[in-house]
C-alpha cells in the first residue's frame, strides 16, 4: 500500500497532525510526518515533494496555518493529490490560511478540507488510495456504517427522551 505524507509547516501543527496520524493509523495506511516550511525550508519542501511518488507515497496532507503556502508550494512539485489542512490562528482564526490553500492558480490543484480538518484530510488521502485498494475500500465502507450506526443510536436515545 502506498504511503501518505503528512507534511506540517510548523510544529505548532501538531495537534491537527495528530488527527491525520490516528485516523490513518485506524485503517492501516501507513504514514510519515515531516515538518518543511514553504518559506523557511523551500528547498527540502520542494524536494520531498518531488521525490514523494518515488518514494512510496500516494497522496500528500500538507498542514498549515496563517499564510498558508505550504500546500500549493508541495503540489508545484508533484502530481500526487495534496490535500491542505488549514489551521486555526493569527488575526483571521483560520480564514486566511482557508483562503490561500484553497485559491490555486489552474492547473496546479489542491484538495482542501475544513480549518484544522485533520480527520477528514485522512480520510479524503484513504479514500484516494482505496480507488486502487479493494481491502482499504471495505475498511472505508465499515467505518462508514459503524459512523451511521452512532449518529441511529443518538436518535434513538433523542427521540426516547423527547418523544416519550
Amino acid at each position: 500500500m502506498k504511503k501518505v505524507a503528512i507534511i506540517m509547516g510548523s510544529d505548532s501543527d501538531l495537534p491537527v497532525a495528530e488527527k491525520v496520524s490516528t485516523a490513518l493509523a485506524e485503517l492501516g495506511v501507513p504514514y510519515e510526518a515531516h515538518v518543511f516550511s514553504a518559506h523557511r525550508t523551500p528547498e527540502e519542501a520542494a524536494a520531498f515533494a518531488a521525490g514523494a511518488r518515488k518514494n512510496g507515497f500516494g497522496a500528500i496532507v500538507a498542514i498549515a496555518g496563517l499564510a498558508a503556502h505550504l500546500a500549493g508550494a508541495l503540489a508545484a512539485r508533484t502530481t500526487l493529490p495534496v490535500v491542505g489542512v488549514p489551521c486555526k490562528g493569527g488575526a483571521f482564526n483560520g480564514l486566511d490560511a482557508l483562503l490561500s490553500t484553497v485559491q490555486m492558480p489552474s492547473g496546479i490543484p489542491v484538495a482542501t478540507v475544513a480549518v484544522d480538518g485533520g480527520r477528514n484530510a485522512a480520510l479524503l488521502c484513504a479514500q484516494i488510495l482505496a480507488v486502487s485498494d479493494e481491502a482499504l475500500a471495505a475498511k472505508l465502507d465499515a467505518l462508514r456504517k459503524e459512523e451511521a450506526e452512532k449518529v441511529l443510536a443518538k436518535n434513538a436515545a433523542v427521540e426516547q427522551k423527547l418523544n416519550g
